[in-house]
């Protein structure tokens, strides 16, 4: 196990384990579940018994989970096995894991995405091509059912075909919300469809939906506003990689972009604002010549609550927070190795090792079999 002995002050800080609000919610401490790509419906993108029993390991009460990043059509699956929220059955097996996280005390946001670009034509309808704002080659890979392949190269949307994908996502935002979830959260990161369409290194479009900063916001903010159309802002959320590289990603100035788009979010009145810190990427940054954008920057934008994430550890977490430049944090890898991590944290103990080679598909290993803490 990693050990992380913390010291008396450590485990009574106030940061991490004070109450807080997030829109019309109340959260007992700052330790989240991050979303996070596990690959392990079954069939038909729905939601099954191991993905309650995973979810549930991690609920605590009063905590605040994010559900991982899941379709809102048949053509924004990047990820072979991965969950949909665009049918009935789907929306089914969604709401028995909400009803059972709720049951543990926990609150729960879905994540909603479409992969764009980032797809294989095994993964979309009638095997076509996947959708993006533009044409552009990239060096992207999908999960697909014969395992990680080069990603298909994609079309260009129409105009007509963007509007009916803002409109998929309030209607996934209004199934989310029958489902029983406590909101929904948009993935606007790491490369994805809404990223896609922000950053001018995969927008290269001449219409009203690129070259300006404001032109490459407009799908993003316009899906925003369908979603806050479907349920209200305090329940909508928005989740933002300003200096991400993955997926093959860039930007010509994106603390400009970023700082923009943020700016434009404020009058949503969301529950918050997912910020993805440029912890591991600075310095690629950095040689390239562009600042990192950071929730350091955003927070003096952004009037709501922000959500850091990005390889934060405990002391990382409790620092930023006490900074001021992030009121929770967001945790990936060590909530899938400790499903008791706020336990953890609060009380300085040992964690559990991850295991990357289970990460991504499979069964209940590396999934389901992480063991609680447990004194000797």
């Amino acid at each position: 196990m990693e050990s992380q002995i913390a010291t008396d002050e450590q485990i009574n800080d106030p940061g991490l384990f004070s109450p807080i609000s997030v829109g019309p919610l109340n959260i007992s401490h700052r330790v989240v579940l991050a979303p996070l790509t596990r690959m392990r419906t079954v069939s038909g993108s729905v939601p099954n018994d191991l993905m309650v029993k995973y979810y549930v390991q991690r609920s605590t009460p009063g905590g605040f989970l994010i559900a991982e990043a899941t379709q809102v059509s048949s053509r924004g699956n990047g990820y072979f096995n991965s969950p949909g929220i665009f049918t009935d059955e789907q929306e089914t097996g969604w709401k028995t894991l909400v009803e059972a996280v709720h049951a543990k005390g926990s609150l729960i946001f879905l994540q909603l995405y479409h992969a764009g670009r980032v797809s294989h034509s095994s993964l979309q309808p009638d095997d076509g091509l996947p959708l993006g704002p533009s044409v552009v080659p990239h060096q992207n890979v999908a999960g697909t059912p014969n395992g990680w392949e080069a990603t298909t190269l994609n079309r260009m949307l129409e105009v007509d075909e963007i509007k009916e994908t803002v409109k998929e996502f309030g209607k996934a935002t209004a199934r989310a919300r029958a489902a029983g979830f406590d909101g929904v959260e948009l993935h606007g990161a790491n490369g994805y469809l809404v990223d896609q369409f922000l950053q001018n290194g995969s927008n290269k479009r001449t219409d009203s939906y690129g070259g300006s900063i404001e032109n490459r916001s407009r799908f993003l903010l316009e899906v925003v506003e369908e979603m806050v159309n479907n349920w209200s802002g305090n329940r909508v959320a928005v989740r933002l990689s300003p200096s991400g590289r993955f997926n093959d990603m860039s930007d010509s100035d994106p603390l400009a972009l970023f700082s923009y788009v943020t700016e434009q979010l404020n009058k949503f009145g969301l529950a918050y604002l997912h910020v993805i810190e440029p912890r591991v990427v600075g310095s690629y940054m950095e040689k390239e010549g562009i600042e990192p954008v950071a929730s350091i920057h955003l927070r003096k934008i952004f009037k709501g609550r922000i959500i850091a994430a990005g390889g934060f550890d405990r002391d990382g977490a409790a620092a930023i927070i006490k900074k001021g430049h992030a009121d929770l944090v967001a945790f990936g890898r060590h909530f899938i190795a400790n499903p008791d991590l706020p336990y953890r944290y609060r009380h300085g103990l040992p964690l559990n090792p991850y295991d990357r080679e289970t990460f991504y598909g499979g069964n209940e290993i590396g999934y389901l079999d992480y063991p609680f803490f447990q004194e000797d």
